[in-house]
Formats: structure tokens, sequence, C-alpha cells
């Protein structure tokens, strides 16, 4: 309460009608130009009681935090979180309060139609002085004041921001690819100037073509270096094609034990083990589902192929194939670590295996472990190799926990600090 009020409400007994009425219609214009300010802002604010019990929201807040407009009017006979739409939402609410935590923030995204948009949630005590009646002022925490911030192009431009950084290694890429089609142009070229030389020397005699079967063979091998052009073309767009990642907040030990009661079938018909151990936890990471999948896709396929290479050289009789999936936590990384106990790699096979089209599988394309290597920087990640010839393979995949349970300003009131008024 500010001096003016406090003025006020000590001499208001001994006010006229009059000035009564002329403190009441401020005090109106004042609470008026307090809820324009709230409305104005873009910073989303809800306020709530003790209990957990919505008492006033802005309209940025009910853009941001999807509420359920059949219950809105309702709203004192229900707890914030029972408000809110977004389950993930709801369920980080209903947890600070089950655990009586404040001054933290978390970041969501929220489905909003056919895209996503990132709300960052912050929750922080409400704390309001209180006077005695022997005139003496106190901070109290008498609720919870929780904020949404759009994040959205922020978000967008990182992505993009790191997009355009990785475009600068397609200069190495393209390079490559004029390499190799150097060659089945080379031989394209040739072939069609000894067609050109027969036919131009059987004109400048009889004026009879070449047998059938020397012109076939010839045409023959055009046909296969274009059809070689055109795979060469193929996979060139399909390695340097920008990665169109839809990114959202999941978990992404959730989506590895999906994967791995998915793909644990086929390991099993090949005698692998596939064993897991997750920290099974609610930390969400910035990613795409659907390419986070074909990342785990191609390393166990790597791994089965690396396993039954090493079962047909293996002298062990009792050889165990088995793959191990971990999961772990460290300075706001997640870290996925994929395990196999196969053929492993040798040193130049282990620095080369992201590189385009470097494969050691006869009928291997080279652009599977790109596109992995390509997937893990578009979610602003980090992937590496381990590799021990003969004994198997480790790849270890970072990935940014993006402000989970970051601690705001530290609150050193304790709702028990007394000053004199």
């Amino acid at each position: 309460m500010n001096d003016f009020n406090k003025n006020v409400l000590k001499k208001f007994p001994k006010l006229t009608h009059e000035h009564a009425e002329k403190i009441v219609k401020k005090l109106i214009s004042d609470n008026d130009r307090y809820d324009s300010i709230l409305e104005s802002l873009s910073t989303g604010l809800a306020v709530v009681d003790k209990d957990w019990h919505l008492l006033q929201t802005n309209k940025a807040a009910e853009r941001l935090i999807p509420l359920n407009p059949r219950i809105l009017e309702r709203k004192s006979d229900y707890y914030v979180w029972e408000l809110i739409e977004d389950v993930d939402i709801a369920s980080y609410l209903e947890g600070c309060a089950r655990e009586m935590k404040s001054n933290v923030s978390e970041e969501f995204s929220v489905a909003v139609g056919d895209h996503f948009k990132f709300v960052t949630v912050s929750v922080l005590p409400l704390v309001e002085k209180i006077s005695t009646a022997d005139d003496v002022t106190k901070t109290e925490i008498t609720g919870w004041v929780i904020t949404a911030d759009d994040v959205t192009e922020k978000r967008r431009s990182e992505i993009l921001l790191h997009r355009m950084e990785s475009l600068a290694s397609l200069t190495n890429l393209a390079a490559s690819v004029a390499h190799e089609i150097k060659n089945p142009l080379g031989a394209i070229s040739i072939h069609i100037q000894l067609l050109q030389k027969a036919v131009a020397k059987s004109r400048a005699g009889d004026g009879m073509l070449p047998k059938e079967k020397f012109m076939e063979d010839y045409i023959s091998v055009i046909n296969e270096e274009i059809d070689s052009l055109n795979k060469i073309v193929v996979n060139f767009l399909v390695a340097v094609r920008p990665v169109q990642a839809n990114m959202q907040l999941a978990s992404p030990d959730s989506l590895i034990e999906s994967f791995a009661d998915f793909f644990r079938p086929e390991f099993e018909s090949k005698k692998i083990t596939l064993e897991t151990k997750l920290q099974k936890s609610s930390v969400r990471v910035l990613l795409d589902e659907k390419l986070f999948r074909e990342v785990l896709i191609n390393l166990a396929q790597n791994a089965i192929a690396a396993l039954e290479s090493k079962k047909k050289k293996s002298d062990e009789a009792d050889f165990s194939a088995s793959v191990l999936i971990e999961s772990a936590f460290s300075d706001d990384k997640y870290k996925l670590i994929f395990s196999d106990n196969g053929c492993g790699m040798d040193d130049e096979t282990t620095s080369r295996i992201f590189e385009p089209y470097y494969t050691t599988k006869a009928t291997g394309t080279g652009l599977g472990m790109t596109m992995v290597y390509k997937i893990i920087k578009e979610f602003q990640g980090d992937i590496s190799v381990k590799s021990d010839l003969g004994k198997g393979t480790v790849f270890t995949i970072t990935l940014p926990i993006p402000q989970k349970n970051v601690m705001l300003l530290e609150d050193n009131s304790g709702g028990r600090e007394d000053e004199k008024a």
C-alpha cells in the first residue's frame, strides 16, 4: 500500500462525501491504469493465491498458456493446472505446487494449429508487505506469479543461424561430387567419340552403318555411366538438401524406449541382445521426433552390420552379440551413448565415418552417417565416435537441455523480514 492510500485510510472517517467520492474515483482510475499496463505487456502474467487458485491473468497469458474457456469462468473452483489445456505445462505447475518450487523456469513447445511455438514459463513468489496493528510492516508470500514469454522467434533465429553455418561445409562436399562426376563423364565422352568416328568412317566408305552388336556395346556403356551419374546427383541432393526439422520439445528417453520396443524383435531374430539403461527422467530437449528416430535406425543398422561381420570372422564359439543404449545428464547436456561389441573400425574409418560417400559396405551409399551428423547438428548437438578394431564401437550424442529448472534471482526475504514502517 502506498503512502497516499495509507493517509486516506487514516483520515477516511473524517472525509466529506465529496472528498470520499473524488478519492474513490482516483483509485478506480489508478486501478484501470494498472489493468491497462498489464494487458499491454507482451509477457503473460497469471497470479494465483497460496492454494494455487487463479486470481488474475492478462491477455498475453491466455494467449501463451492455453486455458480451458469452458471452466475459466469458475476458476476459483479449480487449481490453476486444471484450467490449462497443455498437459506438459499443467504437469509442471502441479509439480511446482507439490514440491513448493519457486524462482524456477522451464521451456515448453505449445501446439498452435499445425505448428509449434516455444514458451518459457516461470514461477515466482508473490511477496506482499503486511502492516500489523502495532504499525510494523513485514513481508509475506501470499501467492505466486506465473510468467510466460514467447521465445519462438529467438529459437527460430538460432536454428537459422546454425543452418547458415553448416552451409560452409558444402564446399568440400561439392569438390567430392565434382571428382565423382568426372570419371563417368570421361567414359561417356570417349564412347560417343568412338561411335562418331565409326559412323563417319562408314559414311565415307560403303555408307553402311557398323554392325548392330558394335553399336550396342558402346551405347550400353554410355547408359551405364549415365545411370551412375544420376545416382551421384541424387545422392548429392540428399546430402546437401537442408534438413526439414519440425523442432519441438520432447523426451528423448521416451522416444528411445519406444524405438527399442519396436526394433527389439529384429535384434532378437539376429540373436543380438538389446539393452537400455535410461535415466527415465522427464527432461526434454529440442528435436524432431521423426528425424531422431532416423538417427537411431541408422545407428542400429550400423551396429547390426558390425555384429554380423564379427560373427562371421569370430573364432569365439560363445560370442554374445549385444547393443547397449544409455542416457546421462551432465552440465545441462543430455547424452545418448549407443554402443556395440561388434567388429569395430580402424582409425581411418573412424576419422572418416561422417564424410559423404565414404563407406566400407559393398552396397552402401556412404550417406547414412552423413545424415546422422546433419540431423544432430540441426538439433544444435554434437556426435562423436570411439572404436577399437575387433572390440566394438561407441557413438556419443550430446544435445543441449533448454532452460531446465533454471534458477532465477534468489528470494532472500523468506517471508520473515521485518522492517519499521
